[in-house]
Parts: structure tokens; C-alpha cells; sequence
């Protein structure tokens, strides 16, 4: 998709360029262009001032990492709560995690957010903690996707997709909560609420 937009471009300047040494330049640029992956072309993309983009190619061309506890406990999180969403909505839910750190309803670290309730009966927060299943990562590819958002989102200043919401669900369901939280956000199949500041559900 990005190769062949560039490429376009390339040959639209070129052909206004006519005979000259731009032409021969530019033959340069599209032949360099065509040698390097997707992934490579991707990462070029990154958006200016250390921002990131919400994209599987550019995800995708960020180097593997490994982190803490509370890197590991996110990746987790991501992996069994959001792995078949889109690489957005894998952020968006990311967001949702740290901004219950950062509120004072909930734990003051990422796996106390996480296991908040674990073990008690109708209490966890998060499903895949209490649904009964044996948590096994079985596919490394998408756990070492999830594990850059992990790491990019722990050293995020900004968490601009879901407006500080501190909950979601998929579309498949409807809460009680949800008729009486603002809903910030839709990404994927998840739609993404602020918690009044009146309201704990702890």
C-alpha cells in the first residue's frame, strides 16, 4: 500500500519533470523504493515528534521487546483480551488499562488493574482472568505485536484514542454500567466508556 502510493507519486513528478536530472533522480528513488519491504516503508511513516501510528505495518517494523512485570502483565492483558482486534484497538484497550492506574478507583499498577478480583466470583475485571481456561500464548507472533504496544504505551505521554475511558465491552454485550457511563469512543468491536466520577465499582 505505501510502496505503491510513493510510486505513484514518483511517477506523476517524473513525468513532469521530462528529460531532465530530477527524471534520472527520481528513476533512483522509485528503484529503491521497490527493493525495500513493506515493513521497511513503514517504519519511515512514524509520525513526527516520537508519536507512533495505529498500524500492523508499522507495528510490525518496530524491533521485539521484552520488559518487567508490569510489561508482561500488559502484553498479557492485550494478548487474551484484544489479540483479534485491529492493531488500534489493541492500543485502545492498552489505554483503558493505564487509565484505571492513573484513577484513584482502582490499583495504582498495571497487573493489580489486571488482576483487580481475580479468583472471586463475578469480581474479576478483566475476563480471562476467571474464565476457568489455562492462559497459554499460542501464537508468539501476535503475543510480540501486542508486547511492542505494550512497551510503546507504558512510555506514552498521551492517550488520545478513548478520551480517558477507564471501560469496554464488545458490541456483543450490554452492561448495566453502560447506560449510565459516557461513551468515549467505538474502535473495532468495542465500544469504550468513562467511569462517572461519583460511581466506583469497586
Amino acid at each position: 500500500m505505501f510502496r505503491t502510493a510513493l510510486i505513484v507519486l514518483l511517477a506523476w513528478v517524473s513525468m513532469a519533470a521530462a528529460d531532465t536530472p530530477v527524471k534520472k533522480l527520481l528513476g533512483q528513488e522509485r528503484r529503491a523504493l521497490n527493493a525495500m519491504s513493506e515493513a521497511k516503508l513503514a517504519s519511515y511513516l512514524k509520525t513526527p515528534g516520537g508519536k507512533f501510528a495505529y498500524s500492523r505495518d508499522w507495528i510490525d517494523a518496530q524491533k521485539p521487546v521484552k520488559g518487567n512485570a508490569e510489561w508482561r502483565c500488559l502484553s498479557e492483558a492485550l494478548y487474551f483480551e484484544a489479540r483479534g482486534e485491529s492493531v488500534k484497538g489493541q492500543f485502545a484497550v492498552a489505554e483503558v488499562i493505564l487509565n484505571r492506574v492513573d484513577s484513584p478507583n482502582y490499583p495504582n499498577t498495571i497487573c493489580g488493574v489486571i488482576k483487580q478480583g481475580t479468583g472471586r466470583k463475578f469480581q474479576c475485571q478483566f475476563t480471562y482472568t476467571c474464565d476457568g481456561h489455562k492462559e497459554v500464548i499460542a501464537e508468539p507472533r501476535a503475543f510480540e505485536r501486542v508486547g511492542k504496544i505494550a512497551k510503546i504505551m507504558t512510555k506514552a505521554d498521551e492517550r488520545p484514542l478513548t478520551k480517558g475511558a477507564t471501560h469496554y465491552h464488545t458490541r456483543a454485550v450490554s452492561p448495566r454500567w453502560s447506560r449510565v457511563f459516557a461513551r468515549t469512543a467505538t474502535i473495532g468491536v468495542h465500544h469504550f466508556y468513562r467511569q462517572p466520577q461519583r460511581v466506583s465499582l469497586n
